[in-house]
């Protein structure tokens, strides 16, 4: 299980939320990264106002 920044329906700050998520192993040629910090950019309020579409 890994954690998760994700947006299920458009709103507020509030709609985006922390959670668990199953990430399956990687396939044939593919490589899985550990990640300790990730950033959030403008464009991500974007999408969690439904003014892009994901």
């Amino acid at each position: 299980m890994t954690k998760a920044v994700r947006v299920h329906q458009v709103g507020g700050p509030e709609v985006m939320i922390y959670e668990d998520v199953e990430v399956p192993p990687p396939g044939p040629g593919e490589v899985r990264i550990r990640q300790h910090a990730i950033g959030l950019n403008f464009i991500d309020t974007y999408y969690r106002t439904g003014l892009y579409k994901a």
